[in-house]
């Protein structure tokens, strides 16, 4: 199965270098985006609700450290399918052209991050899992793609 690695890999062949808040945030839309569309996750890693929007640990132990992260930092990734890049491509043509603070400002008005936040303030530090029921439920009714 596709990990969000070999996904954030992609991002980043197709967009070039961005913040790692950014490439955080579109591989979000991208599961969210698939999710929505065919029920069935892009990738099996989850996101949990940091107080910068939905973070992967996964992904995070990639980038640690950096702001900015460049095409070809990660490494032994495997070749996504034409429809999981067309997937991804939908998202990026619709949401790249964001910053990461924006992005990061939009998953905050969305009910997958603030439901699994709870109430909490935004500064608040945060490891609740979003889960994929609310990401599917949320986007299919909010599409990604705009």
């Amino acid at each position: 199965m596709t990990s969000i690695i070999d996904v954030a890999a992609y991002i980043l062949r197709r967009c070039g270098s961005m913040t790692t808040m950014k490439l955080q945030k579109l591989a979000f839309y991208s599961q969210a985006e698939s999710l929505a569309h065919s029920g069935r996750p892009l990738f099996p890693e989850d996101f949990q609700a940091w107080r910068g929007g939905p973070v992967s640990v996964e992904l995070y132990a990639c980038h640690r450290g950096m702001f900015l992260i460049r095409e070809g930092a990660l490494t032994g990734v495997k070749e996504l399918t034409d429809q999981e890049k067309r997937l991804i491509d939908s998202v990026c043509s619709s949401l790249a052209g964001l910053t990461g603070n924006q992005l990061s400002s939009r998953t905050h008005g969305e009910d997958p991050w603030r439901e699994a936040r709870a109430g909490l303030p935004q500064t608040a530090s945060c490891t609740t899992k979003i889960t994929k029921d609310s990401i599917r439920d949320y986007y299919s009714r909010n599409p990604v793609c705009i």
